[in-house]
């Protein structure tokens, strides 16, 4: 399903920090629906696949071995990821790749404070991996409120604002 009506908003609240020997893409977003109805869409293989850059083998909330397979058009290119913390419904932490993601999901009010930390193997990848993450997130978002816009990956991401985020998140990230 595509729309053309979507529109993923401006930037959102995203910092990079230093992590060791590493950069931590800090990603904020406060979504309508409570923490287990947002771990559901983090962790359910059927709901991260409306919504994610890739396609889990399995469900993430359980800790473990699997595979992230990316997805650009007829392209799929297998990930190993590892489930190394799954705390329903507040804490997520896998490895994708080289890469580390940790989502934290804290209640506010009636809805979530979602924070992803995405730990990159390659920092100099940040302004892209933020603008990835917004349009996902904005995907996700719409998934939760009932009105899904169909899953942006890859190159269709171009259609939707990806080069204007990226750039606009290149300015916000200098480090």
């Amino acid at each position: 399903m595509r729309t053309t009506d979507f529109d993923a908003g401006p930037p959102a609240d995203a910092t990079v920090v230093p992590d060791g020997d590493t950069w931590t893409l800090v990603f904020i977003r406060d979504l309508k629906h409570p923490p287990d109805r947002v771990w559901r869409a983090l962790t359910d293989p059927a709901e991260i696949d409306q919504w994610a850059p890739f396609a889990a083998a399995r469900d993430l909330a359980e800790p473990g071995d699997t595979t992230l397979t990316m997805i650009d058009g007829d392209t799929r290119a297998d990930q190993p990821a590892t489930v190394v913390r799954a705390e329903a419904p507040r804490v997520l932490e896998y490895t994708w790749g080289a890469d580390r993601l940790r989502w934290e999901l804290d209640p506010d009010g009636a809805g979530t404070r979602l924070t992803l930390r995405h730990t990159l193997a390659q920092p100099e990848m940040d302004a892209m991996v933020a603008a990835g993450w917004h349009l996902c997130i904005a995907v996700l978002a719409r998934l939760l409120d009932g009105t899904p816009v169909g899953v942006i990956r890859g190159r269709d991401a171009l259609a939707y604002g990806w080069d204007d985020l990226r750039a606009a998140y290149a300015q916000r990230l200098r480090h």
